[in-house]
């Protein structure tokens, strides 16, 4: 899960090395995105289906229904970079003291790339204490300092779209910037700080946080508290859920979320699907920056120690 890290252990030894891992990281059930890419080369497709319902108690107005989600991830270029594409469809039925009616269309059509800028895990090779359990147990303040990326991307308003609003623009602006912090072996902590609509008249503005706890090699589960203001609209929801590994490339999950207001207030429950295909993914091999130096005072000590680019 985004990042939702399934396997948070495993997680903490191969984050030293870079981006891909073992075991799918998917982005779903949660909303925000890890600042890792998936790795070169990789494919990852991340469905799933949803309810959601919507009650406005001021306006008397009721919507239920169903929806798609959908999204693609390949990492191209650099082992850094990912490019995304997401489509969300939602079909509906509004109940209004006056009429009823059907509704459906595009609620989200994005398509961006994210990068990691900075991580402080590259290159650092973690020492064990084999003397004290407790030296190991002790808080690491590495872990407080997050990796760091970015992401760009446009949203596309299409067709006659129920969900958007008036003034929404056929193609619009966002950017974000994504953090990550692994917290402990099985807690991970992601941070997204959103602009969307930057170039309209008018602009949302948000953040999104998602803790993760990895309970065992196959469950985790993750609680999410996203917040998002602007002129014609302003809410907070909460999230909660969890994930299981079918296999090192496969995952499903099932999360619901809710608001705390009513006007509307909202809820909604998914459940999905994550696949990785990696097939034709080449380990990145980098130099140890400290077995480097060891080399170069007593050449004895062997080869130049290369480890596999591992992370989400």
């Amino acid at each position: 899960m985004k990042i939702k890290f399934l396997f948070c252990s495993i997680f903490a030894f191969s984050m030293s090395y870079g981006q891909y891992t073992d075991q799918i990281n998917s982005n779903r059930p949660g909303k925000s995105f890890g600042a890792y890419s998936i790795g070169k080369t990789v494919i990852q497709a991340e469905a799933g289906t949803y309810y959601a319902q919507e009650k406005h108690e001021l306006l008397d107005q009721k919507a239920s229904g169903f929806g798609l989600d959908l999204a693609l991830r390949y990492g191209a270029l650099l082992e850094e970079l990912e490019f995304i594409g997401e489509v969300q469809y939602q079909s509906d039925k509004m109940n209004t003291p006056f009429d009823s009616y059907k509704r459906n269309g595009f609620k989200n059509l994005t398509v961006g790339a994210k990068y990691l800028i900075y991580d402080p895990w590259k290159k650092y090779v973690e020492k064990h204490n084999v003397y004290s359990w407790k030296a190991n147990k002790k808080v690491k303040w590495r872990n407080l300092i997050p990796t760091v990326g970015v992401y760009a991307g446009a949203n596309f308003n299409v067709g006659d779209n129920p969900y958007s609003f008036p003034t929404d623009a056929s193609v619009s602006p966002k950017i974000m910037l994504l953090l990550q912090n692994h917290l402990a072996p099985q807690w991970v902590l992601v941070t997204n700080v959103i602009a969307d609509k930057i170039t309209t008249d008018f602009p949302s503005y948000g953040y999104i946080l998602t803790l993760t706890r990895g309970i065992n090699p196959q469950w985790s589960a993750f609680i999410e508290n996203q917040g998002y203001m602007s002129d014609f609209y302003s809410d907070n929801i909460v999230r909660g859920g969890a994930a299981y590994l079918l296999a090192d490339n496969m995952q499903i999950d099932a999360s619901a979320g809710v608001n705390f207001k009513d006007t509307p207030g909202i809820f909604n429950a998914s459940i999905g699907f994550s696949w990785r295909f990696d097939k034709k993914y080449k380990p990145v091999e980098i130099n140890s920056t400290k077995d480097s130096k060891d080399k170069s005072k007593d050449p004895s000590k062997g080869e130049k120690r290369a480890e596999e680019f591992k992370a989400e």
